[in-house]
């Protein structure tokens, strides 16, 4: 089985598993935001990133930020209660979800990280990594939160 296939077989198996509607599309590689969000017919803002974030004590989370917005490590750090946050490197995060950077998405990750969501997600209709490099998972916002108790805040800035 290819890796492709095992990772969209575990998205599509872990949405199952909570009753998570989800719809996957195969989409040819973009080169930027702009670019994606024009190949998928939706606004950059719907595009969400799914960021795993590396705890100091080598636990993980996972941040949900719309893909015209950026991480905000204050607001971030302040809504988990912790004074340190980082990006792990890319095998960290292959070791932490079981993706790849790029394919990276809480739904059948290896391990069942909080999920914490910007709230400008909330009642939108999403797009993001579905495990595997050439797809994107589409599903709503507030299916995805209330499937896996996500934690709902602002932590996010504008891009730039």
């Amino acid at each position: 089985m290819s890796d492709a296939v095992a990772g969209l077989d575990r998205v599509t198996d872990a949405a199952s598993a909570r009753s998570l509607a989800i719809e996957i599309r195969e989409r040819p590689v973009a080169n930027s935001l702009a670019e994606a969000a024009e190949i998928l017919g939706i606004a950059p803002a719907g595009i969400v990133k799914t960021l795993v974030v590396k705890r100091s004590d080598d636990t993980f989370l996972f941040a949900l930020v719309p893909g015209d917005r950026a991480i905000s490590w204050p607001k971030l750090r302040a809504v988990v209660g912790v004074n340190k946050l980082q990006l792990p490197d890319p095998q960290r995060a292959l070791e932490a979800t079981g993706y790849e950077r790029g394919t990276i998405v809480p739904i059948g990750s290896s391990t069942d990280w909080p999920i914490y969501a910007d709230e400008q997600i909330v009642g939108q209709r999403i797009a993001m990594g579905a495990g595997a490099h050439g797809y994107s998972l589409f599903v709503e916002a507030d299916d995805l939160i209330a499937a896996y108790g996500a934690t709902v805040a602002d932590i996010s800035q504008p891009a730039g």
